[in-house]
């Protein structure tokens, strides 16, 4: 299988679009308009070959003198979102340092989508891992949110590493697989991505080639 490049974007938020048969359609707005190629990856110099994408200008006084380096050497804008992709050799000739990628995913296309998911902050066991709680009844009045024993006495006389406790929910980085790409409106640089992706609005994202469709739905089934 061919390693082609993915696509930096913008989550900008959610809506509905309808099919022919008036079927609503969930979608997430993604904004693609800006993907720059800032680096090369090669054999030679790095032991891989991939292509280093910016996204996002950014203001040359927010970032370090070496990566403001980085970007003069490229002849590139400074970005504020840059990640690498690893491709095949004969992909960096398509694509020279400073040129800018064009929308690379059709219709119908699945993709992943890699982001960061929502902080929630600290929650405590019932919301963090949906732990049942003790009952509301029949004579209860401790505390009953709690997540109840967290030791084994004796034996191993210690917590389980693992164990499921509060702590800190959300803010972590999740991959959405197999999305159908809804539209593609390449004039606007805006890619409409079937359901929800991780992340809130604004959040930047990074959109590739599915690893993992199944049979069932290369033949069109959702």
């Amino acid at each position: 299988m061919k390693l082609q490049p993915g696509m930096l974007a913008k989550k900008l938020g959610m809506t509905q679009i309808f099919l022919e048969d008036g079927t609503r359609v969930p979608v997430t707005v993604l904004s693609v308009r800006g993907n720059t190629v800032v680096a090369h990856r090669t054999m030679e110099r790095d032991g891989y070959t991939a292509l280093q994408i910016g996204f996002d200008e950014q203001k040359p006084h927010r970032m370090t003198k070496a990566d403001l380096g980085r970007f003069k050497q490229a002849n590139v804008a400074p970005r504020r979102f840059v990640r690498e992709f690893r491709v095949d050799a004969e992909v960096l000739a398509k694509h020279p340092v400073g040129s800018e990628l064009a929308p690379a995913f059709a219709e119908g296309q699945f993709v992943d989508v890699i982001g960061m998911t929502k902080g929630k902050g600290f929650q405590g066991g019932m919301r963090r891992h949906k732990l049942g709680g003790k009952p509301n009844t029949h004579g209860t009045h401790e505390y009953f949110r709690h997540g109840g024993s967290i030791g084994c006495r004796l034996t191993p006389g210690k917590v389980h590493p693992g164990k499921r406790m509060p702590g800190h929910l959300g803010a972590v980085r999740q991959t959405a697989q197999n999305l159908r790409v809804a539209k593609v409106l390449a004039d606007q640089g805006v890619l409409l991505v079937r359901g929800p992706v991780p992340g809130a609005a604004n959040e930047y994202v990074t959109v590739q080639f599915a690893r993992k469709v199944s049979a069932r739905q290369a033949h069109g089934s959702t």
